[in-house]
């Protein structure tokens, strides 16, 4: 498995596996809507996308990375916020590989921490995120609000 840092030409590579991403978390299939999105991430450098390829130069999975900024610490972190591995590349190290490839960009970018969410039935990803040394927040709890445009 090879991870790289993706480049505006992989659009078109990222959209199903982005697509696939969207659908796991209950949004109905829109490889259009999300090929645009991809597209318009990578094109204005708004995140860093890193990218999993298999030895046969098959997409396998991707991570999708916001900088931010940490009030409290004063800081610069990054919000690791999508990350998917197809079906048929789970088990072969491509998760593992993003998230370690995540934090070595974070590091080469001077974030001092990543964040991510997962939802709480995603019981395999949590055992590999804890398996590399995230830690579970027990202490701040999670909100969102829908903002009508």
């Amino acid at each position: 498995m090879h991870i790289r840092t993706a480049t505006p030409a992989d659009a078109d590579t990222i959209a199903p596996l982005f697509d696939a991403y969207r659908h796991f978390y209950g949004q109905a299939p829109d490889l259009a809507r999300a090929r645009q999105f991809i597209t318009g991430r990578l094109a204005s450098e708004e995140s860093v996308v890193l990218l999993a390829v298999d030895n046969a130069g098959k997409a396998a999975g991707f991570c999708q990375l916001y900088p931010t900024f940490c009030s409290v610490e004063a800081a610069p972190i990054y919000t690791l916020y999508d990350l998917y591995v197809s079906p048929q590349a789970r088990r072969t190290g491509a998760g593992r590989g993003l998230l370690l490839a995540a934090h070595a960009t974070a590091q080469a970018h001077g974030k001092v921490r990543m964040d991510l969410t997962t939802a709480h039935t995603n019981t395999a990803a949590q055992a590999l995120y804890e398996s590399l040394g995230w830690v579970h927040d027990t202490v701040f709890r999670a909100y969102s609000k829908r903002v009508e445009v």
